[in-house]
């Protein structure tokens, strides 16, 4: 498709979001099949989202267990909003049966107190049942979060739980023409984001006022659900990366990089660097820097193609010590650095040379990922693509 349309058209195919909705829910039917598994308990947002296709706050997303849902078999997925939050979502999302829309059991991660092994109790009782109901009572269940009050509940109750992630960070790896479409939307605005940046730059602002004017500009775009994070870092906070903004004042020729990690349009992730300067053209040095780290960023990029493996990426950055004199690979994580994107912020593939080189993955067609370097000179400057 590739013409990143906001708005359905009769005229023109953009995004099918009820063939969207389908290829995410089959998707997952598929990989949960072929582990074996009879049904799966989901409680991370992505994976809910994935599955139902239903919007919760934004509070409600960040705490696993306020919210989940369970996948039986060949059934529709059956949803367990928090609180009476359900009558929105049997409003909004027609998709979902009705009668499969359910009030959840929290217990929030153990904050309940005495009353969490309650709320368990309740919890398990509800998915037993359900998966009796639905045919697949005795068969392994997928979770993808376990706390200590389920594994006790869970044993007591005899579930065969096992391991419900993997199958679904395989499900959300691999997206369809409508995810592609959407990652092309989340490119645009994040293109415009940058742009309003780059026109809002100037010395005397600081990072947070920065941050300020384009979460604001964010946030004035259709479908945009969530800011996750607008990170400003100028001068001396560029390297090592902070990876934050403060009240620090920009100067005239500081060096400053913005990342968007991460805007989330109808679901859908940034993870979007470009770097500046003010007031000032860049020196050699700087510009000898910024080449760098570009090298490192189109040798990579060209080392993508379906059938390669991560390993063959990640060879194309020098290592830690190389650039930097680190001893482990891990003490520069995230510096040379790639992952997908989609529902989650860190979908697979992830490549870095902590494990990409002994642990590669196969590329295949319908990843979507980010590829990112950096490069820079202690507490002075640094360079981020």
């Amino acid at each position: 498709m590739a013409n990143v349309g906001m708005v359905g058209l009769d005229w023109q195919e953009r995004v099918d979001w009820d063939r969207l909705r389908k290829y995410r829910l089959e998707r997952a039917r598929e990989r949960m099949k072929a582990h074996g598994l009879g049904a799966m308990l989901l409680m991370y947002d992505e994976n809910v989202r994935y599955v139902t296709s239903t919007l919760t706050p934004g509070w409600n997303r960040l705490k696993p267990g306020l919210r989940y849902a369970l996948l039986c078999g060949d059934d529709a997925p059956v949803l367990f909003e928090q609180g009476d939050i359900g009558l929105h979502i049997a409003k909004h999302s027609p998709w979902i049966p009705k009668e499969n829309i359910r009030y959840s059991y929290a217990w929030i991660k153990g904050a309940a107190g005495a009353a969490s092994l309650q709320q368990v109790t309740k919890f398990t009782n509800a998915i037993t049942q359900e998966m009796k109901k639905r045919g697949v009572d005795g068969m392994k269940l997928g979770v993808d979060f376990v706390d200590i009050n389920m594994i006790q509940i869970f044993k007591d109750a005899k579930i065969d739980w096992t391991d419900g992630m993997t199958p679904m960070m395989e499900a959300r790896a691999i997206k369809n023409r409508d995810e592609q479409e959407c990652m092309r939307q989340v490119g645009a605005i994040g293109d415009a984001a940058h742009w309003e940046f780059m026109k809002f730059l100037k010395p005397g602002l600081t990072e947070n006022q920065l941050t300020a004017h384009i979460m604001e500009f964010l946030y004035s775009i259709p479908g945009m659900e969530d800011v996750e994070d607008v990170i400003v870092s100028s001068g001396l906070n560029t390297w090592p990366n902070w990876r934050n903004f403060s009240d620090r004042i920009i100067k005239p020729g500081d060096m400053v990089f913005m990342d968007l990690a991460a805007l989330t349009w109808n679901g859908y992730k940034s993870c979007y660097y470009r770097t500046y300067m003010v007031g000032r053209e860049p020196n050699q040095e700087q510009k000898d820097y910024y080449a760098t780290a570009l090298k490192w960023l189109y040798d990579s990029i060209r080392a993508v193609k379906v059938g390669a493996t991560t390993r063959e990426i990640a060879l194309q950055w020098p290592s830690a010590k190389e650039a930097w004199g680190y001893e482990e690979e891990d003490q520069a994580a995230a510096n040379l650095w790639g992952h997908g994107l989609g529902l989650a912020q860190y979908d697979q593939p992830v490549i870095s040379r902590i494990w990409s080189l002994e642990h590669p993955i196969e590329i295949k067609e319908g990843m979507v990922f980010a590829l990112e370097t950096q490069h820079g000179k202690p507490h002075q400057w640094g360079v981020r693509i």
